[in-house]
């Protein structure tokens, strides 16, 4: 075996590759939910969700080995999915989803011997992001939207969708900040627009994205989550993430 794979590696490197991962668990559990539905099939034996540093996913056996390479996602969440609700499947799928993503980051922590600092700093870095639980629940959105009224104190019902510059929803800057506000607000906007998540993969804005706000729940969504590019959005009429479109009676 190459002793070049037990050189040491950075905190850098192993959040990259957690950040990687939890991109394509929650892209599973979002965008591509009725995908993820459909290969999840009671029928077929113990399955696993997993989630790759390309920000992919897969919906597959477990490996054969023992011990595995790495940490093995929960086992059997097909047999689950149609004995509940399916929003409270995709939950559950969330929890284990999160646990499997811990185990992973700090398994490699182990393997290349972080010692109590890296560790610490692993843990911070990955704790600045939403869980993929509060991302697929929506808590990250209503935590969002709750310190957004507390600060402004506010009492509208939601936020602006329109771009304060083009009026236009379809915007790379997703509004935080109520129409009403006044001026004397405008230095706040940049704080809290970096608080504003997407709804597809959690992560927060970033001025040079183009993001789409779906018109059933007003969630943000970065365009290329969605698949949604903007000369495309110009010509939509009504918006509906995959979410919204996906509520529907299941076969």
């Amino acid at each position: 075996m190459d002793g070049g794979q037990y050189n040491p590696r950075t905190v850098e490197e192993v959040f990259r590759d957690f950040k990687g991962r939890r991109a394509g668990l929650i892209k599973a559990l979002t965008a591509d939910v009725e995908e993820f539905y459909q290969q999840c099939d009671p029928e077929k034996e113990n399955l696993c969700l997993y989630g790759f540093p390309s920000e992919q996913w897969e919906v597959n056996l477990p490996a054969e080995e023992v011990p595995p390479e790495l940490p093995e996602p929960a086992l059997g969440i097909n047999f689950a999915r149609d004995g509940m609700q399916e929003k409270d499947w995709l939950a559950l799928v969330a929890v284990h989803s999160d646990a499997w993503l811990l185990s992973v980051a700090f398994y490699f922590g182990a393997r290349f011997g972080f010692d109590k600092a890296d560790r610490r700093r692993l843990f911070n870095m990955i704790n600045e992001h939403p869980t993929i639980f509060e991302v697929v629940t929506g808590t990250a959105k209503r935590q969002v939207k709750e310190r957004t009224a507390a600060s402004n104190h506010s009492n509208s019902n939601s936020k602006s969708k329109s771009n304060p510059k083009s009026g236009n929803k379809y915007s790379k800057a997703p509004p935080p900040k109520e129409e009403e506000e006044g001026l004397e607000e405008e230095e706040d906007d940049d704080d809290e627009t970096g608080d504003t998540l997407c709804g597809a993969c959690g992560e927060t804005y970033a001025s040079d994205e183009f993001w789409i706000c779906c018109d059933i729940c007003e969630t943000w969504f970065h365009g290329k989550c969605v698949k949604i590019t903007p000369a495309r959005a110009e010509h939509i009429k009504q918006y509906k993430c995959p979410t919204c479109s996906n509520k529907r009676a299941r076969p």
